[in-house]
């Protein structure tokens, strides 16, 4: 592995997307062997296929077809979407998250030192329980250990941001050394499963895990880290833009499944519901029960399934009286279920 790059020697990398074509140019200039087969890496959730180690499109659509139940794969580092979408268009979507980069030689320490907790590696199966347990809380995938690609072989290493008074796991962070899971010529580095405990009251916490990976990875002579984040999360976006992470011209490509529903659909109707009337239709939809969405401001909502109908206000429902009595004492929503009755 050569040793870190430096700005100069970076200026030409930079403005490149990671390609099949361009990899291979890259081993063969290094001199060493190419890898005789695509990556896939399991990370206890589902697996990363790293797109630009396949050499076509088929293949990639292929494996990405083969995603296991309950599991969610990604292929990230596809420099022709369309064509991959183009081998199965009704079971693959173009995920809408953005590559954000890292160049270590961007990268400055921290001038603020947080304190109340600490950084470590997951060590037990206490420790996965209690990832999961803030995974689940954040509607994560849990981490099945089992399923982990081994660390020698290339797998992905989890750390835990740990409460130092009350032991308690308050964040998790997943990394990937690109180098050891696939010889990559360009020493680079991923950052997945970012996640911070949602009742944590103490701050940093996501951004010191940031860090510790960044400085991990350049204590290993890696030259940059890349994460995949969601387009719209605003407050992510701040963070890594204040770390010094920069768009990236490449995409991520899933399987539409269960997991991945609101990706590809995008909000329906419900979203305008209030959270409570959202939590049953939510609920309603897991069981394969059909709801409509009658007035989302008023949380008026109707359930079909077998042929029956019922019509619900939140937790209300005909069952009872509460709905004809709840119409009759808001007259406005009155007006208009009369009027879209015509009368």
């Amino acid at each position: 592995m050569k040793p870190l790059a430096t700005a100069y020697s970076q200026r030409l990398l930079r403005g490149q997307a990671p390609s099949y074509e361009r990899l291979q140019a890259r081993f063969a200039e290094d001199g060493s062997e190419p890898g005789a087969e695509p990556m896939a890496i399991h990370c206890g959730w589902g697996r990363l296929l790293i797109g630009h180690t396949f050499p076509d499109p088929a293949s990639l659509a292929n494996e990405l077809l083969n995603e296991q139940t309950g599991e969610r794969d990604i292929a990230l580092y596809v420099a022709a979407p369309q064509q991959v979408l183009a081998q199965s268009p009704q079971q693959l979507f173009l995920d809408p998250s953005d590559t954000l980069r890292l160049w270590f030689t961007d990268y400055r320490p921290a001038t603020r030192v947080f304190r109340g907790f600490r950084i470590r590696r997951v060590q037990s199966e206490a420790d996965w329980n209690a990832v999961n347990t803030l995974y689940q809380a954040r509607n994560m995938l849990p981490i099945d250990p089992q399923l982990l690609t081994a660390r020698h072989q290339g797998g992905p290493v989890y750390w835990i941001a740990e409460d130092e008074a009350t032991g308690t796991v308050i964040g998790s962070v997943m990394g990937l050394n690109h180098h050891t899971a696939f010889h990559d010529p360009e020493n680079g580095s991923s950052l997945w499963c970012l996640a911070v405990d949602p009742q944590c009251s103490r701050p940093g916490v996501g951004e010191v895990l940031v860090r510790h990976l960044i400085e991990h990875f350049m204590s290993r002579g890696l030259s940059y880290l890349d994460l995949s984040v969601l387009h719209d999360n605003a407050q992510a976006k701040s963070l890594y833009s204040k770390l010094g992470f920069r768009n990236l011209s490449t995409f991520t490509i899933k399987r539409k499944n269960g997991i991945n529903q609101p990706l590809f659909l995008g909000p329906g109707p419900e979203a305008g519901l209030n959270p409570y009337a959202r939590i049953l239709v939510e609920e309603a939809y897991k069981r394969g029960i059909d709801v409509q969405i009658d007035d989302a401001g008023a949380g008026l909502f109707t359930l079909s399934h077998g042929g029956r109908r019922i019509r619900c206000r939140e937790s209300l429902s005909d069952l009872t009286s509460a709905i004809s009595m709840s119409l009759c004492q808001d007259k406005c929503l009155t007006h208009k279920v009369l009027s879209q009755t015509g009368l």
